[in-house]
């Protein structure tokens, strides 16, 4: 696997992106320091956005991991990212077209980010129980049943890797790390 630009920590509601998104920086050895963007998208309460309105944000995430892997930094995004077009989108673009060039010869290629997905997953039971356990969070528990009716978990040949909600965050750190060496 080609050593990734960035790190997609996705899964439903619940399944533990937030600790990712708490600011600060990880340092995740041989001098690589993954920043943390803590962008979320906050819907209404009680309500579902539709595909349609998550594609300007999601291309709005791609350029932004763009921008920091131009710029040298290794970036940790997490996000939902339920479906496949969804991460399709953070990787390439809203379109996945060819982009522009200033330089003759180099049009026609796409602006890819190399994004390695961490899908954090567990079952409706153990997600449902951290949902209700939390206070003061955007996501009403109740809207946790659509979120696994639309999740798409990663596949080949997507750039990816599974883990468990049995582990602890030390342990999941420790499983992505082992991945990047």
């Amino acid at each position: 696997m080609a050593a990734p630009s960035a790190l997609l920590v996705m899964g439903v509601s619940g399944s533990g992106n937030h600790p990712w998104m708490e600011g600060g920086t990880t340092h995740a050895g041989k001098g690589q320091s993954f920043e943390h963007l803590c962008l979320l998208h906050r819907s209404t309460v009680g309500s579902l956005l539709a595909s349609e309105d998550r594609i300007p944000w999601l291309s709005n995430l791609h350029d932004i991991l763009l921008r920091d892997v131009a710029t040298g930094q290794h970036v940790v995004l997490a996000c939902s990212a339920l479906k496949k077009v969804y991460r399709d989108i953070l990787i390439r673009g809203k379109d996945g077209a060819p982009q522009k060039c200033a330089e003759p010869g180099k049009e026609g290629k796409v602006a890819e980010v190399k994004l390695l997905v961490v899908h954090l997953s567990g079952s409706f039971e153990i997600i449902s129980e951290r949902l209700l356990q939390r206070k003061g969070h955007f996501m009403p528990p109740e809207l946790l049943q659509s979120q696994f009716d639309t999740l798409e978990p990663p596949s080949a040949p997507e750039n990816f890797i599974q883990i468990s909600l049995d582990k602890n965050l030390s342990e999941i750190i420790a499983t992505i790390l082992q991945v990047l060496k």
